[in-house]
């Protein structure tokens, strides 16, 4: 586990894995877990680019930063403009734990730690392996 993030009415990101491809991507892994009562909807999580197509409850608004190069990392998108990353996150109930992914145009490879930036959670720094 590379970090774990707790955010409001009991919902907790972990984050597993966050790997660097050959192709030029970093893929990061993890868990969502409701540890609250009441079934939860990612909504807020989804980000606010008006241009593009929205990917409806689901990663699509996380960032990557890279703190030292003084960039973000937005999650890369298909030729239709629908996030790669896990979409769907509706109505998770209380003490389910769904598997959730995001994958980024990796950072130079010289950067190794990135801050993991999710609306409304607060960030973890995180470290980058070499798939």
């Amino acid at each position: 586990m590379l970090a774990q993030i707790k955010g409001e009415k009991d919902i907790v990101v972990t984050i597993n894995s966050a790997v660097r491809d050959a192709g030029g991507f970093v893929t990061v892994s993890g868990t969502v877990t409701n540890n609250g009562v009441e079934a939860f909807t990612a909504g807020s999580w989804q980000g606010a680019e008006l241009a593009l197509v929205p990917s409806g409850s689901s990663l699509a608004g996380a960032v990557l930063v890279d703190q030292v190069g003084k960039k973000r990392y937005y999650v890369l998108r298909d030729t239709e403009g629908k996030c790669l990353c896990t979409m769907g996150l509706n109505l998770i109930q209380p003490k389910e734990t769904r598997p959730i992914f995001a994958q980024f145009p990796a950072p130079p490879t010289a950067t190794t730690s990135v801050e993991f930036q999710l609306p409304t959670m607060p960030p973890a720094k995180i470290q980058i392996s070499e798939g």
